[in-house]
């Protein structure tokens, strides 16, 4: 009886490892991160098969960077899977002037 429920622990770790972050969120639970590319502001979410689909599309000046919880809700409650997904704004380095153009503001 020992070596079947070893042998099963076994088993049940080695298809863990082999799983893919998205397939160990989804089918056995957990959590897990995804980072948007920086100013890229999240409009949809959704599964196919075991991976991740996101739609974005390129933030405004008005946007603000949030993190949204993806969560996933069972019939039992149990191995529910969450995906933190988080934006991040970055404002783009001031421009440097030209010759030309700081003579041209003088």
């Amino acid at each position: 009886m020992k070596k079947l429920l070893l042998l099963s622990l076994i088993l049940f770790l080695l298809v863990l490892t082999g799983c893919t972050e998205n397939q160990q969120a989804k089918t056995f639970g957990g959590t897990s991160e995804y980072y948007i590319t920086p100013n890229n502001k999240v409009i949809n979410v959704t599964w196919k098969e075991s991976n991740l689909w996101v739609l974005t599309r390129p933030m405004t000046e008005k946007d603000s960077a949030e993190t949204y919880n993806f969560k996933e809700k069972s019939d039992y409650g149990v191995l529910e899977g969450q995906y933190i997904i988080k934006e991040t704004k970055v404002s783009a380095p001031p421009q440097k002037l030209s010759y030309y153009d700081s003579i041209q503001k003088k």
